[in-house]
């Protein structure tokens, strides 16, 4: 999560994590995770949970370099709730 909140300096988290690549990245992790834990893998739109995810935590607008590190704690058990996983 923290990597890829970096990853492009001063970008919000709303337009990092709506990135083509990262909801890619984020549809792998899930099917994995789903895999993993012998889970039936429900048909998500990942766009639409993040956004809703990021909306829910009024961080859609906030910048990573911003945050503390309960911050990015909140961010985690929030997606973490909505089925998304970091590896």
């Amino acid at each position: 999560l923290v990597r890829l909140c970096f990853s492009r300096k001063n970008k919000t988290l709303g337009g990092i994590f709506t990135n083509k690549k990262v909801t890619a990245l984020l549809q792998k992790n899930y099917d994995v995770y789903c895999a993993l834990n012998d889970m039936e893998k429900k048909d998500i739109n990942v766009k639409d949970v993040v956004k809703q995810t990021l909306q829910e935590v009024k961080m859609s607008d906030k910048r990573s370099a911003k945050l503390c590190q309960d911050d990015f704690l909140l961010l985690l058990e929030t997606f973490n709730k909505k089925g998304l996983h970091f590896t």
